[in-house]
């Protein structure tokens, strides 16, 4: 897919009336979780109108649903619905429902077409951009799914307002992470902004993560700074998820903190000044509240990091900075940083 299979509003509207009048796809299903259907699906069937009730498939919502239990139920699901492969699967969701909806259609009668219509900020910016689908394997983040890139991703702004403050910052930390891996006036324009979730602001994002994406879609060199954040992140989301004893952190959350931690790295190793440290610490701590770690909780999370997905070799690759809005890829850091860059994190 390309920039111009991204739409907004209004012309969003007009794509999916012009894509379904051109493909006469034999049934046409959606995917929502329980949020998204009580919230955002209303709206969507005002002025879609080309699909049955007995064609709404509704899972749970939260990442803890994100599972291989919840595609067989899917799978089911579209079968007795009689589905075959001219069908097509419009996802109507944040991340969760991109991510396992995209892979279901993957692997359904071998794939499928499938739609993105993001309803959160994260899925607007990120999480419905770039054709990775997949689920959690436990509490570990994304360990099954494949590449395969939507038709075209169809993005409503309103739906921005069926959302509380903290989901919409979820989203907001990848906004970040994108002036911090490629733009850093973009970074500059995001750090001191109270109102991000315009429809300029989103659109920048998702051409920049678009652009990367394009240039390496199968994430062999480009498409890996991508992950900045994500490899410290995922091992703390997974660790909030599974522990019964912590408050789950939302996606945005966790790689918040995780960007801090490999801020922390990149100085100690690629270069990062220590006044864009400052900086990058002081961004994030002006949006998202600190977390509180222990030192057996950073243990744990540590030993998570040996089931990251982009490891090699038993290798932990990183994504650090050289500077804001530059970004290095396959970065060993060394054990006895860990422990140092929580301790950083931790200082007021």
């Amino acid at each position: 897919m390309n920039d111009n299979d991204i739409y907004y509003n209004e012309l969003a509207q007009a794509a999916l009336k012009l894509h379904l009048g051109k493909m006469n796809y034999s049934k046409v299903f959606i995917l929502v979780d329980t949020n998204t259907k009580k919230y955002c699906l209303p709206v969507f069937t005002s002025f879609f109108s080309e699909v049955s009730p007995d064609g709404i498939f509704v899972i749970n919502a939260g990442e803890e649903n994100k599972n291989i239990n919840t595609c067989a139920r899917l799978w089911d699901d579209l079968s007795n619905a009689g589905g075959d492969r001219k069908s097509l699967l419009i996802n109507l969701g944040g991340g969760v429902v991109t991510d396992l909806g995209g892979f279901v259609a993957s692997t359904f009668k071998r794939g499928i077409d499938f739609i993105n219509i993001p309803t959160t900020l994260l899925a607007m910016v990120d999480a419905s951009i770039g054709g990775k689908t997949g689920v959690d394997l436990g509490a570990l983040k994304n360990q099954i799914g494949v590449i395969k890139q939507p038709e075209m991703i169809l993005v409503f702004t309103d739906f921005l307002n069926t959302l509380d403050k903290r989901q919409v910052n979820s989203g907001f930390a990848e906004m970040l992470k994108h002036g911090l891996i490629k733009d850093g006036d973009y970074w500059k324009v995001l750090k001191n902004c109270n109102s991000f979730q315009t429809k300029d602001l989103i659109e920048r994002s998702a051409l920049l993560k678009s652009h990367v994406v394009q240039e390496d879609p199968d994430e062999r060199g480009l498409r890996k700074i991508l992950n900045f954040g994500h490899t410290a992140g995922h091992a703390i989301e997974s660790y909030f998820l599974e522990n019964p004893d912590k408050e789950t952190l939302l996606h945005g959350e966790a790689i918040a903190v995780g960007m801090v931690i490999e801020a922390y790295f990149s100085h100690q190793l690629t270069g990062l000044s220590k006044l864009e440290l400052k900086e990058i610490k002081e961004t994030f701590a002006k949006y998202f509240k600190k977390v509180d770690f222990d030192k057996d909780d950073i243990d744990t999370i540590n030993a998570l990091l040996r089931h990251d997905k982009k490891n090699t070799h038993g290798n932990i690759n990183y994504v650090l900075l050289k500077t804001i809005g530059k970004a290095v890829t396959d970065i060993k850091v060394p054990d006895n940083l860990f422990a140092q860059a929580f301790t950083y994190y931790k200082e007021a």
